[in-house]
Order: structure tokens, then C-alpha cells, then sequence
């Protein structure tokens, strides 16, 4: 294990600034004989609260096993593709390995557990999208929260948060509820320079006569110069969500096909041989909108779905295990067609198709092959 005034060099081109550090490091060494931290990172649009997070992670990977991290931003997610709340486990040094032509991203990992909330923003129903994040948080409580009995000892699994940017209005609502369930042990909090954008000051989510044990911490978003301009790169949100859409669907086609361009990913996810689903064996579930019952069939085609399993309990809690693509219909025998990474072992537990609004980036809908018709896969 590294000691405290070690840490592991970041990638290229990222430069952590020491009060980042320095953070980071109290929230991992600081209460050594504790259970392990449960931090939430939280701050305005292009703060920084990714790139602060996978440090905090990588700092953390340096005292404890494992390490939790549960990612609320559906628009801009970390290791899934947009759309999904997941809680994922991680066990091993991150690096930023997120560029461009490259078409792998393995920062791409499995999620222990994940909800397919189908939007980029919590707008449309905040509702479900709390409950998803607190079922996520109740299962890592069950699963990763232990006290060792014999050491005498806590020997859980710590736990980052990383939250939106959007920290007004509805969304600081949000973010204020989400807070209050989880009561973290630690909240690093990034301002920026322009102040009326920053959260507010100290305990800003409880009532003037609520105690909390929260460690807060507040720092600065990275600067580089007197006139505060960020060091952080402004990436193109579209772009990256299109890239981690493109990185999912990637793992469709063998490892030791050479893909290096989206022509070529489009070309082989055209020639891929779907997976036949029969439309009596699942239940469709449009999200966010109602679509006339004559149309549901249709309104999938060339869309993408949550490949979810129906709660046994009744409630709108419904585990995705992946997403697919839905090439192609015969309404004839009642069959779609579906690409997806998903083993077919897994996808035989498949009974729910879940349709939000999730978008294929337009450039895979360009391939040159004619799409093929299954061959009965499933």
C-alpha cells in the first residue's frame, strides 16, 4: 500500500492542482480507524468533478481493495454509456484513456448494478430518477457496508459520488434529497469563479437545527493562471456521449477485428448477425413518453433499448444488464432483430425492453452493408 505522500502519476495532459490533493488524501488517510468514506463530489457545469473523482478513486485504490462509485450523471457518464445510473466496482488504477480516433475506451467496466433511466437529464422525472439512485445506494449499503465482528473493525467498501452539474432550481432540489438519504461522511464541493453558479456555503442541504457528522470540504475548480482561466479541457458533451455509445456497441464484434475509424465500426455492426427476440417472450416499456399501442413495435425499430429484467417485488425497480440496438422487425413472426454485447446467457433472463430517448450517434447508421437478417440466435 502507498503511503500518504504518495500517489499515482496522473495521465497526460491532467494536472492535479496540490488542494485537490490535499482533499483527496483527507477524505482516504484522515480517519484511518473509521468506516470507509462515503464521499460526494458536487459543483457546477465544467467544475472539474469527474476528473477530481477519478483522482479521489485512484488515491483511495491506494489504501482500500476495492472501491465504489456510483454515478448519478446520466448525460455525461463515467464508465457506462449515457443513460444508465449504475454503481460499479472498481479494483484497479483508472488512467484517462478517453481519445479520440480510439474506439475502445476501456475505461468502459460492467456495473455491479444499474437502472436504465433512458435520458441525459433528470428533467423529465425526477422522481424515478431518485429512486433509482437510492435503491443503487441501498444495495451497496447491503452488499459493501460490513463491521468485521473478529478484528473488531470496519471492512467495508468506500464509496465516490459523482453528481451533476446542474445545481439550480430543479436540479438543486435533487441534489439536496439526494444528500439528505445518503448523508455522506465527506462532500467536496467545486466553486468557480463566477459565484452566483456555485453552491451555497457549509450545510446548505439541512435545516439551521440539523447536526451532521459530514466532513465539508470545498475547493477550487483547476486554474492555471491570474485570470483564473480553467485548466480543465472542455470536452464536447454530444461527442462523448456518441463516443462511449460507440465503445459499448464496439464490444458486438471481435476483439481482434482491427477497428480504427467509425466507418469500419459501422460497417462491422452492419454485418453482425442479430439476436432474434420474440416479441411474446418480453414486455416493452416506453420511458418519459406514451406511445399509441398500434405503433409500439415500430416506434423501436433502429432504436436504442435498455435490456432490463422485470423486479419480482412489483416495483418500477427493473436491474438493465446492457443496452441493444434494434435493427429490424418482421411483424410477420412477430420477431426483432437486437445487436448487443450482451452473452446470451444473460440476455435469456431478458423479459423487459425498456425505450428512452438514448440516440444512435448518426454516423453508425451510415454503414455499407445491408443489414442482416438473424439467424436464430435466440
Amino acid at each position: 500500500m502507498a503511503s500518504v505522500g504518495e500517489t499515482e502519476p496522473p495521465a497526460a495532459g491532467i494536472v492535479i492542482p496540490e488542494e485537490w490533493s490535499n482533499a483527496a488524501h483527507t477524505i482516504a488517510y484522515d480517519s484511518i480507524s473509521c468506516p470507509p468514506p462515503i464521499a460526494l463530489v458536487c459543483g457546477p457545469k465544467n467544475s472539474g468533478k469527474t476528473t477530481f473523482s477519478r483522482h479521489l478513486l485512484n488515491v483511495l485504490l491506494q489504501r482500500y481493495k476495492k472501491v465504489a462509485y456510483l454515478d448519478t450523471d446520466v448525460g455525461q457518464t463515467e464508465f457506462t454509456p449515457p443513460g444508465l445510473l449504475s454503481l460499479t466496482v472498481i479494483d484497479k488504477l483508472l488512467v484517462d484513456s478517453l481519445s479520440w480516433p480510439d474506439l475502445t475506451i476501456p475505461c468502459l467496466k460492467t456495473p455491479e448494478r444499474c437502472f436504465f433511466f433512458g435520458d441525459i437529464s433528470s428533467k423529465r422525472d425526477p422522481t424515478t430518477y431518485l429512486t433509482y439512485i437510492f435503491a443503487l445506494y441501498d444495495y451497496y449499503r447491503k452488499e459493501y457496508c460490513m463491521f468485521d465482528k473478529i478484528e473488531r473493525h470496519h471492512a467495508g467498501v468506500p464509496l465516490v459520488i459523482n453528481t451533476p452539474g446542474w445545481v439550480k432550481g430543479i436540479g438543486y432540489d435533487i441534489l439536496v434529497d439526494m444528500l439528505k438519504y445518503i448523508s455522506p461522511t465527506h462532500v467536496v464541493k467545486i466553486c468557480i469563479s463566477t459565484e452566483s453558479k456555485n453552491l451555497p456555503v457549509g450545510v446548505f442541504w439541512l435545516d439551521e437545527d440539523d447536526s451532521t457528522s459530514t466532513t465539508i470540504i470545498e475547493v477550487n475548480s483547476a486554474r492555471q493562471d491570474s485570470f483564473k482561466r480553467s485548466v480543465l479541457v472542455q470536452k464536447d458533451a454530444r461527442l462523448m456521449r456518441d463516443l462511449r455509445v460507440m465503445a459499448y456497441f464496439r464490444q458486438c464484434c471481435p476483439s481482434q477485428l482491427n477497428i480504427t475509424t467509425i466507418r469500419e465500426l459501422a460497417n462491422a455492426l452492419a454485418a453482425q448477425p442479430p439476436f432474434e427476440i420474440s416479441v411474446s417472450s418480453i414486455k416493452i416499456k416506453h420511458l418519459h413518453c406514451q406511445v399509441p399501442k398500434t405503433e409500439i413495435f415500430y416506434s423501436l425499430n433502429a432504436t436504442i433499448v435498455g435490456l432490463a429484467i422485470s423486479s419480482e417485488s412489483g416495483e418500477n425497480l427493473s436491474p438493465c444488464i446492457g443496452l441493444g440496438i434494434v435493427r429490424g422487425i418482421d411483424t410477420f413472426r412477430n420477431i426483432l432483430y437486437l445487436i448487443t454485447p450482451v452473452p446470451p446467457d444473460s440476455l435469456e433472463k431478458v423479459d423487459l425492453l425498456l425505450q428512452g430517448f438514448i440516440q444512435i450517434p448518426t454516423c453508425l447508421l451510415q454503414g455499407d452493408n445491408k443489414s442482416y437478417k438473424g439467424d436464430g440466435k435466440r
